[in-house]
């Protein structure tokens, strides 16, 4: 193994632990009823939403390769004003999101399981296996984890979709009537889908922080073509699979009359279905293991990068003077997510939709925080981001401020 090699393998991590936590909600539950509901019709949608919120994304790694610090320590060189703008949006989304992945996690637990237990109980165990794994291992376990299920999930939905290619769209049911996109709630989902496709924007800080651990861990500090390899991968396997949800719910459900159920366990079973309708029903425990696998990564990482984050404005805004540390605030979070999930019980849509939502009317903000950052005098040379980078930014800055005037001129 040569030492180029050798140094990549110390600096993949950041990126699959991305695409772990991104693999979640948004594709399991919001590609697949985009597929389901719409059948193609919001492909271009999933397309353009990974593509204009990718330098944002990019941003972040970008700064970490530049500086070795995560951009939230770039805000504070900014201004601390940033700081505290971003601090009270993470506060606003992180039980709401924390709650939305748990929550789905919990319905496919409850499935796999076949125990009947109210879903907010099995919510509550895995939240509290969460802040087990993340209190003794953090970032270690989390890293292995990911890197085995994504594969698992990769390898099982790309054969699945293919399969039902091979099947071809079944003709749809008698009486079958397409929704409409161009109505109030076809332009409200089409948002909400959008909103975490690949994810929420102002989760793209995490990238850095899971980058300054990986330094750690491995104790080599990757280059900055190496940093930005590692993302593209797990940014790229993120948005494929987008693609593959929604054609497997526009190939399986499209036209066939049957609604995604409002109760976690029952769109779990709904989703396994698809799976075992394509491959086989032996195929079903695998993808059981495979999804919840995935959902209960999507869990830790996202309590994880909100406990990272929390932790790191705290201590940036007081100069290090004042400290809350890691432990309590995934605690905190997991409990603030329990409460919420309990208002939400059989009613999975409003909650997925609440928590793409918000995160979608806070992501210009969130991209203009990092546009700002990475185009500041902290990041000079080769390490400025190439023009054409800069201007799908721009773009991108005017199609999230775009969606999100449409939003509330529909809601009004």
């Amino acid at each position: 193994m040569n030492d180029k090699v050798r140094n990549f393998l110390k600096t993949l991590g950041p990126g699959i632990v991305f695409a772990g936590m991104c693999i979640g909600v948004s594709h399991l539950v919001q590609s697949t009823r985009a597929g389901a509901d719409y059948g193609f019709t919001l492909l271009i949608a999933v397309i353009a939403a990974n593509l204009f919120k990718y330098p944002f994304f990019e941003f972040s790694s970008r700064y970490t390769g530049a500086t070795g610090l995560s951009i939230l320590d770039g805000y504070a060189k900014v201004g601390k004003w940033i700081l505290w703008v971003y601090g009270i949006m993470t506060i606003v989304t992180m039980f709401i999101v924390s709650a939305a992945v748990t929550f789905v996690a919990a319905g496919l637990l409850s499935n796999l399981m076949g125990v009947e237990l109210n879903t907010n109980w099995w919510a509550a165990i895995i939240l509290g296996v969460c802040i087990i794994v993340l209190g003794s291992g953090r970032y270690g376990a989390l890293d292995s984890l990911l890197k085995i299920v994504s594969i698992v999930l990769l390898i099982s939905t790309i054969t699945a979709v293919v399969v039902a290619f091979a099947k071809g769209r079944p003709d749809p049911v008698e009486g079958f009537i397409p929704k409409e996109l161009n109505s109030t709630g076809g332009l409200i989902f089409l948002i909400a889908l959008m909103g975490w496709m690949p994810t929420a924007v102002d989760m793209s800080t995490w990238t850095g922080l899971w980058a300054e651990a990986r330094i750690k861990q491995t104790g080599y500090k990757p280059t900055l073509k190496e940093t930005l390899l590692d993302f593209n991968i797990g940014y790229s396997i993120t948005a494929l699979l987008a693609v593959i949800f929604l054609s497997l719910g526009a190939l399986v459900m499209y036209g066939s009359g049957i609604e995604l159920s409002n109760s976690a366990p029952a769109f779990a079973g709904q989703l396994l279905g698809m799976y075992t309708s394509s491959i086989g029903p032996w195929s079903y425990f695998i993808i059981a293991v495979a999804a919840f696998s995935t959902m209960f990564s999507t869990s830790i990482t996202v309590l994880d990068g909100y406990g990272r984050t929390m932790e790191r404005i705290v201590k940036l805004i007081f100069d290090g003077k004042k400290k809350v540390g890691y432990i309590y605030w995934i605690a905190l979070i997991a409990v603030g997510a329990f409460l919420v999930i309990s208002q939400f019980l059989n009613d999975l849509k409003s909650l997925v939709d609440l928590a793409t939502i918000v995160s979608f009317v806070i992501a210009p903000l969130a991209a203009f925080l990092n546009y700002k950052v990475i185009f500041s005098k902290d990041i000079t040379g080769d390490f400025v981001p190439p023009k054409w980078l800069k201007l799908l930014a721009m773009a991108g800055l005017v199609f999230l401020s775009a969606f999100t005037l449409i939003y509330f001129y529909v809601l009004i």
